[in-house]
């Protein structure tokens, strides 16, 4: 049979204290002084015996369950898998569980009603592609600390964005400089903050080359390889020599298209995205990417929500900068 899981009583007893002060230890509580080779001798003692705390009946004594929840629209998409692996991690290392829930764009309300309510997280961590006034309306209506993910929303205290503007440009950068001059570009989702400040990276990267901003050379393609694979039909008739996706995910739809339409990557057209992943080297040619720390913006949101709950007010966070382009085999010289 399985030894009996061992109780804070066994370890205050085992370790020569009283429970209030094993208590006071194991939950990092430094309002009281207590000698160091006690607090030493406690955690001891509580790894020997693998004690683990109660959190359920420690949840009903102080209404905390230490457990933070975070809505993701997409659970595919290497984005917000990255953003759920680096939230995880900070959260455990600060002595929280993560509770994980997906809802597409117009069921946020529900999810969030879920997370604070019923399952009475102590605070959430958000990304979602809902309208503002949406959003807005379903946070007023959770009644528990939030950080937002990825988006901006006017009013709200805390947000951990990447940024986007200088990752849309270095990438144009990085097309340019192979000569190209007709660069199409697969946007975000319409009237979306990344959106928003990826066009302007793309408009940015444009000028600084001497090239002409070209509406017919911009399509919608949102953040799926169907959106992609759409816009990039959409552009074709346009010929442009280069294509600059939001995501690897819509530039692997539109490399579905290209491929399907007889274009040859990178000979007739080059291809590069946002955002890196393994994925990103199993594409047929290999996908240029703009590296961006989404699990470091992940990190960052779950450590501001726990200091939030701790009383804390932290200071707003500048964007997160992109991290370093990676050439590969869908990217070359401009034809002719």
């Amino acid at each position: 049979m399985a030894s009996p899981r061992a109780t804070l009583a066994d370890v205050a007893q085992t370790a020569g204290v009283d429970m209030s002060t094993a208590s006071r230890v194991l939950r990092g509580d430094v309002s009281q002084r207590v000698r160091e080779e006690t607090r030493a001798r406690i955690l001891k003692v509580a790894e020997d015996l693998a004690y683990r705390p109660n959190s359920l009946a420690r949840g009903l004594r102080t209404a905390r369950t230490d457990t933070l929840g975070i809505v993701v629209p997409q659970l595919d998409n290497p984005v917000f898998a990255a953003a759920i692996r680096g939230a995880e991690q900070a959260a455990a290392e600060l002595g929280y569980s993560l509770l994980i829930s997906h809802r597409e764009p117009g069921t946020t309300a529900t999810t969030i009603a879920k997370l604070s309510q019923t399952n009475r997280v102590d605070g959430l961590l958000v990304a979602s592609l809902d309208d503002d006034e949406v959003l807005r309306s379903d946070l007023a209506a959770a009644h528990v600390p939030f950080v937002l993910m990825n988006r901006i929303l006017p009013g709200a205290p805390l947000s951990v964005v990447l940024d986007s503007r200088a990752a849309a440009r270095r990438g144009v950068e990085h097309l340019v400089g192979l000569g190209h001059r007709r660069v199409a570009h697969l946007s975000g989702r319409a009237q979306g903050f990344n959106a928003a400040q990826r066009l302007e990276g793309y408009r940015e990267g444009l000028e600084a080359a001497g090239i002409a901003f070209d509406p017919v050379l911009v399509a919608t393609a949102g953040y799926t390889a169907e959106g992609g694979a759409r816009a990039m039909a959409e552009l074709l008739p346009q010929r442009p020599t280069a294509v600059l996706a939001a995501t690897l995910v819509s530039a692997a739809g539109a490399m579905s298209v290209l491929h399907a339409a007889g274009w040859r990557i990178p000979q007739d057209i080059s291809v590069a995205g946002l955002h890196d992943a393994p994925v990103a080297r199993l594409l047929y040619p290999s996908l240029t990417t703009v590296m961006m720390p989404t699990e470091e913006m992940g990190r960052v949101a779950a450590s501001l929500l726990v200091r939030s709950l701790a009383g804390e007010h932290p200071d707003p966070v500048p964007p997160l900068p992109p991290g370093d382009l990676i050439p590969r085999a869908s990217t070359g010289p401009a034809p002719g």
